[in-house]
């Protein structure tokens, strides 16, 4: 006997359980199927996000900028300190207990917004006979649902290097890089994306050397140049040892050490040996035993499921978010897609602007940027305007001991619109949303020199990049 539901939601994380309670605060009765669980068998719904990926990243880089901080930095404010030991299992442990709140924290709210979940793996079981569609849930129990609408979030996994499996002690993915048990001498990373550089900087903070490995001819190429040129300054200045257009060739293993041969952009011939390695190569979609056949729901050459700029499907009723479909893989992303197929199924006119999501990178320094690169427009042939202002000009950064960076805002030459915001330094995640919300009102730069930032604090960098548009800073 199947129990019917308007909506069903397969996958917990960001995108998964955020249209959940959506739809149900909207009135649908609501499932929400997740097959992460503990060594116990304890739920740990969040999916990647939560559990082996932004939330606990966080942690570790928070709790490494301390480690850093107290070794090098205390003594520029006058706190002298005696010997400093880090103590690598009660930091990994400050990291599970904050994964934790968090899968404790979304259950609340499933219970909260009264909706059902199921621990357990979520399956197309077929269509039944009134159109609706069936979907097995495999956990302590097999069970079968019926649902109106099924929203399939089931994310992403990280991709390993041909023939080169992760086995999450020598070659690790993200989960792995998370819970080194000891602070390697050595650590190789492969891939200078935001996981290879945050766990890179995570590792080096505690004490091991790292070598980044990037295949791109260029760093950072998604970032702005001048943004991209500013952090491999300062990640070089820090110890990141970080090598681009590099050509990997075979990868062995030994007890002991991991041996990365590489050619380099120069063809100069070389090898590292570590003690572990971090592939972060990118992910791919995960819909490995969605049994999306049994409906025929269609994926497409690289795996993701197929979807308009609506998120439904090529099937009725049937829609997919997050990492599982077009787009950048970021959990802010998912959930405003979450938000906003569950806003469609009720009948409302759901909203995402794929051109306003912002991008994050939470070294140190933070980097983020919301719209295009100085680079980008340039080629489509926009008439722009652009305006810098340095953090090394700004009073709560001064304060703060963190004046790296600057704040950089492209206008359109002509109406002023801005059309792209990218930040370096200290807070960026966070000064980044002000830039956003002008870009989705379609605000110009004029708009933000003339509101009234407090002071003093880092947002005043902001206002004084919108007035550099205009060449009129006040404080440089």
């Amino acid at each position: 006997m199947s129990t019917q539901f308007d909506v069903v939601v397969i996958g917990a994380g960001p995108g998964g359980y955020i249209a959940a309670i959506r739809a149900a605060q909207l009135g649908k009765k609501v499932a929400c199927i997740d097959a992460w669980v503990d060594a116990k068998g304890n739920a740990k719904p969040g999916g990647t996000c939560t559990n082996v990926g932004c939330i606990p990243s966080k942690a570790l880089l928070q709790s490494s900028e301390h480690y850093e901080q107290a070794q090098h930095h205390f003594a520029d404010h006058g706190i002298e300190v005696g010997s400093i030991k880090l103590k690598l299992d009660t930091l990994i442990a400050r990291k599970d207990t904050v994964v934790k709140q968090n899968n404790d924290g979304i259950q609340y709210l499933f219970k909260k917004n009264k909706v059902t979940f199921y621990v357990g793996k979520g399956s197309f079981d077929g269509k039944a006979a009134d159109g609706s569609y069936k979907i097995k849930v495999e956990g302590k129990n097999t069970e079968e649902l019926t649902a109106t609408h099924v929203i399939v979030a089931t994310g992403s996994a990280p991709r390993a290097l041909p023939g080169l499996p992760f086995d999450e002690d020598k070659i690790l993915s993200n989960d792995g890089a998370l819970r080194i048990p000891s602070v390697p001498k050595k650590l190789g990373v492969i891939g200078a994306g935001v996981i290879g550089l945050e766990m890179g900087s995570v590792w080096r903070r505690l004490g091991a050397e790292v070598v980044i490995l990037e295949a791109a001819p260029t760093f950072l190429a998604v970032a702005d140049e001048a943004i991209a040129k500013e952090a491999k300054k300062a990640f070089d200045k820090q110890g990141l040892q970080i090598e681009v257009g590099v050509k990997l060739g075979e990868i062995t293993q030994t007890a002991k050490q991991v041996k990365v041969p590489y050619t380099t952009a120069k063809g100069e011939e070389k090898s590292l040996e570590v003690d572990r390695l971090i592939v972060s190569i990118g992910r791919v979609p995960y819909t490995e035993g969605l049994n999306a056949e049994s409906i025929g729901l269609k994926l497409n050459e690289r795996g993701f499921v197929e979807v308009d700029g609506d998120c439904k499907t090529n099937l009725p009723n049937v829609w997919a978010v997050g990492d599982v479909v077009r787009g950048p893989m970021l959990a802010h992303k998912a959930e405003e897609e979450g938000v906003a197929v569950a806003e469609r199924i009720a009948g409302k006119h759901g909203h995402v602007n794929f051109d306003t999501i912002p991008s994050v990178i939470y070294t140190s320094p933070e980097i983020a940027w919301v719209g295009k690169t100085e680079q980008q427009l340039k080629a489509e042939g926009r008439t722009i305007k652009v305006g810098n202002f340095p953090f090394m000009a700004n009073g709560r950064a001064r304060a703060l001991g963190d004046t790296t960076g600057f704040v950089k805002i492209i206008a359109d030459a002509q109406t002023d619109e801005v059309l792209g915001a990218h930040i370096i330094g200290p807070m960026a995640s966070e000064l980044i949303s002000e830039l956003v919300t002008i870009m989705e009102f379609k605000g110009a730069a004029e708009d933000i020199a003339r509101i009234c930032h407090a002071h003093p604090t880092l947002s005043e960098a902001v206002k004084e990049a919108a007035l550099a548009v205009d060449k009129r800073t006040l404080n440089l």
